[in-house]
């Protein structure tokens, strides 16, 4: 009898503050220190950062004042994917790139994750929206967005 894909996924929730990225960037790098090489997991961390701070800067929290942070990892041929996802309560406007001035102080993060992900989109109901990005064992960044919802 043949195996399924190995699956494992993880979900925690954290403040809808600062610290929250801070707890959600130790968390992800402590589970998944072993499971990934060290250069996905820095991307991973850093792009976990990028969407938990603008859920904090951007967003409303989920009912309790938190903000729900998810990572799943997945064996597929020729690797393993991994996705990061951020749920919150939602914005008036979803998240979009926009152009940053060189001399500005913000405005590139969702930039930064479009670099390091090989996906990454937006999915709303009527709870909230989640921002979730993909990385897969290609490695291949893909700057699309992908709305869904």
């Amino acid at each position: 009898m043949a195996a399924g894909p190995v699956e494992r996924s993880w979900c925690v929730v954290v403040p809808h503050h600062p610290t929250g990225a801070r707890l959600a960037r130790h968390r992800l790098a402590a589970e998944l220190a072993d499971l990934v090489p060290a250069v996905l997991l820095a991307d991973l961390v850093a792009v976990l950062a990028e969407l938990v701070g603008n859920a904090v800067r951007h967003a409303d929290p989920l009912p309790g004042g938190v903000i729900r942070v998810a990572w799943r990892l997945r064996e597929i041929p020729g690797g393993r994917l991994v996705q990061v996802r951020v749920t919150d309560g939602g914005a008036a406007d979803g998240p979009l790139m926009r152009a940053a001035d060189p001399d500005a102080a913000d405005g590139r993060g969702l930039h930064i994750v479009s670099g390091l992900a090989s996906r990454w989109g937006v999915e709303r109901d009527g709870l909230g929206q989640s921002v979730w990005a993909e990385f897969d064992p290609a490695g291949t960044p893909c700057p699309d967005l992908v709305a869904a919802g």
